[in-house]
């Protein structure tokens, strides 16, 4: 269950631009209360002036300042609470996606999971920042201010609101604590819903070849009910809270009002504290019932921000790398999660440069291999030390973009076109790009969408060209390719190997035959 407390600690530390937010809007807080005090003292004088008929230039004038004011400062912090709230989102994404590249796979979240919490949970935080920290700042200052001027002008109406102002946070925690299971609940639904959704748009092709594809409406249909149903049970419960804080919060304020109102009628108190107190009793209790009521708009985004803190908190192991390019393997292990078997066990391999090339049996471990060098895996026994490295996987990510924003994945900022032509020509995928119908900028599908097999893996290639990792790690990189194909693709692995370190997984004998270093892999589990 996540922990609710009223600002995350955690945040502070993680986003600097958190840290400022909190520190304008605490300040903004502090200038509001005052100006409500003002405020109610403004409307005060300004009736109590027309009672009595006196000048009403000054209260007047101290009544448009005050309102003013609270305009003003009202507009600067919806303003610097949504900038935050931007600068916040988008600072947690960046360092959540960061953070879970920088890990071994095998500590990585579920995929729907993950997906999730970086898009929809990162957009709610925006949410929680933007709407609840602002009420909660405020509701932290007016109504001790309110408190404070009430027990200068009107004592008694002061002690009431002291002895029924807890009531009000004490109902908001009652409530708010089946709100946060409830929101759990519907935040497992959303995870269900996303993931399933996109298993099912990956596989459509597939599902509609086999006339499967209506098959799954029904099934998205259940999930999307499902989430709906958790939805409506959290508004239920939102509603619940709003409607409880504002009846108690109605019942004070005129427990304060029948008070004022019966010593004025004896006499025992002048208009013009009563008129404040009047005013003054409703800004106590207003901020606090508001808090409540941004809790449960922002409950999703609180939600989300404990899941973003616990993964950036988490302690992963992170391998090491070292100077030049080089790997170091030295009696390395490794068993995949939940599974006792070894997939590898004792192997030591130093390559300092060249090309190393891996063979073996489907299941011997050599994707395994490549990913402990990547540092996407840890492994179970031994060390390993290795340069920067560059992946190339069987399956390489290619996201829905053009095929120049897919090439400039490796870079930090845009390449010059000539260099993009020279690593296509390179892999021999300059033709077929120079024919789309707009060239390097000819927009691509999920997953490589418009590119056959063979292609893809021509522009993964391609990509490691224009990598400047001083190690490359390919996987089977010509496994989907022609004779001729594979010919082009071994002389690109050659040129690489002049001056980096390459290691490559192949079922071919033709790159074993020009390799430095031939590692054949045991087939543990089938030896077992």
């Amino acid at each position: 269950m996540a922990r609710s407390r009223p600002v995350d600690p955690r945040l502070l530390r993680a986003v600097p631009q958190a840290r400022r937010s909190v520190v304008g809007l605490g300040v903004a807080g502090v200038l509001q209360g005052v100006a409500t005090v003002c405020a109610a003292f403004a409307v005060g004088a300004l009736v109590t002036a027309v009672v009595h008929g006196d000048d009403l230039v000054g209260p007047i004038t101290f009544l448009a300042l005050a309102f003013g004011a609270r305009a003003a400062l009202a507009y600067a912090v919806e303003r610097t609470a949504a900038t935050a709230g931007v600068a916040v989102s988008g600072a947690l994404r960046v360092r959540l996606l960061g953070t879970w590249l920088e890990r071994p796979a095998e500590t990585w979240l579920d995929p729907a999971v993950g997906t999730t919490l970086a898009a929809q949970g990162c957009t709610a935080v925006e949410t929680y920042v933007t709407r609840y920290l602002p009420a909660l700042v405020h509701a932290s200052v007016v109504p001790v201010l309110a408190v404070g001027a009430l027990f200068v002008v009107d004592w008694p109406s002061a002690v009431i609101v002291v002895l029924t102002l807890p009531l009000l946070p004490l109902f908001a925690a009652l409530i708010g604590r089946t709100t946060q299971e409830a929101t759990e609940r519907r935040w497992a639904a959303l995870q269900g819903l996303s993931g399933h959704f996109v298993d099912v748009v990956r596989g459509l092709p597939t599902l509609v070849a086999y006339g499967r594809g209506t098959r799954q409406v029904a099934t998205v249909r259940s999930v999307s009910e499902r989430h709906r149903e958790e939805t409506m049970a959290t508004l239920r419960l939102s509603f619940l809270s709003s409607a409880a804080l504002e009846l108690l919060a109605t019942l004070s304020v005129a427990l304060v009002a029948v008070t004022v109102g019966l010593r004025l009628a004896a006499g025992d108190l002048d208009l013009l504290p009563g008129l404040v107190a009047i005013l003054l009793a409703p800004e106590a209790y207003w901020p606090i019932r508001r808090v409540g009521a941004e809790f449960h708009a922002a409950a999703d985004g609180a939600q989300a921000l404990d899941r973003i803190m616990d993964e950036l908190d988490a302690d992963a192991a992170v391998p090491t790398r070292i100077p030049g390019s080089g790997v170091v393997l030295h009696q390395v292990g490794y068993r995949y999660p939940g599974d006792d078997s070894e997939v590898l066990r004792d192997l030591t391999l130093t390559a300092g440069g060249g090309l190393t090339v891996v063979t073996g049996a489907s299941g011997s471990g050599k994707t395994t291999l490549l990913e402990l060098v990547a540092g996407l895996r840890t492994p179970t026994a031994g060390t390993v030390d290795a340069a920067p490295a560059h992946l190339v996987t069987q399956r390489p990510f290619l996201m829905p973009g053009s095929v120049r924003e897919n090439l400039q994945l490796v870079a930090a900022g845009p390449m010059a076109p000539d260099r993009l032509w020279e690593a296509l020509r390179r892999v021999g995928l300059d033709g077929a790009v120079a024919g789309m119908p707009r060239g390097l900028d000819t927009r691509l599908g999920d997953d490589g969408f418009g590119l056959s097999a063979g292609q893809r893996a021509r522009l993964a290639v391609a990509r490691a060209v224009l990598s400047d990792r001083p190690v490359v790690l390919l996987d089977e990189p010509t496994a989907h390719l022609d004779s001729e194909g594979v010919q082009t693709i071994h002389a690109v692995i050659t040129a690489l190997a002049a001056d980096r370190t390459v290691i490559a997984t192949t079922h071919r004998p033709e790159l074993v035959a020009v390799a430095d270093r031939h590692v054949v892999l045991e087939d543990l589990r089938a030896a077992r």
